[in-house]
């Protein structure tokens, strides 16, 4: 958990220069590049958890590759999250469109809501407030994605 939050901050800090970058060009093409590799991983993590039978509530594992499955699971699912939520527009330009990312990433909440990792605190607000970005669960009357700006809309 203590590496889950560390790798989180990094993820934060990379993502702030991102918003920084005056370039909507340049934030396109990144995050097309970024998404990418980003739902590469998280597929590959997919298929690795999935042929070791692995459960979300099981205890963590010991096996190495299927422990670094299962961190990337979680890690790329929240940071994710940040970049729909911070680039809904650019997400929802690249992520709309591919119908293998949308299953990819219905599988990685599923197995991130029920792992328990995201219980508590400002990483379960991301998952929730990401699925309500994209559509992936309804919309609730309240919801407000507190990063999006004019020139998202």
């Amino acid at each position: 958990k203590h590496l889950f939050e560390v790798k989180r901050k990094d993820q934060l800090n990379a993502l702030k220069n991102l918003v920084d970058l005056n370039d909507v060009n340049q934030q396109y093409k990144i995050i097309d590049i970024m998404l990418k590799g980003l739902f590469k991983v998280l597929e590959d993590s997919r298929v690795v958890l999935v042929a070791a039978n692995l459960q979300p509530d099981d205890p963590f594992p010991l096996d190495d590759k299927i422990k670094e499955a299962y961190s990337h699971v979680v890690e790329n699912t929240a940071f994710f999250g940040d970049v729909a939520l911070r680039f809904p527009r650019i997400v929802h330009h690249y992520y709309d469109r591919n119908t293998e990312w949308e299953k990819t990433l219905r599988w990685g909440l599923s197995f991130c809501n029920q792992s328990g990792v995201f219980n508590g605190g400002n990483h379960q607000q991301v998952l929730t407030l990401m699925s309500q970005e994209l559509g992936i669960t309804e919309k609730s009357p309240d919801f407000i994605n507190p990063y999006r700006t004019e020139k998202d809309d």
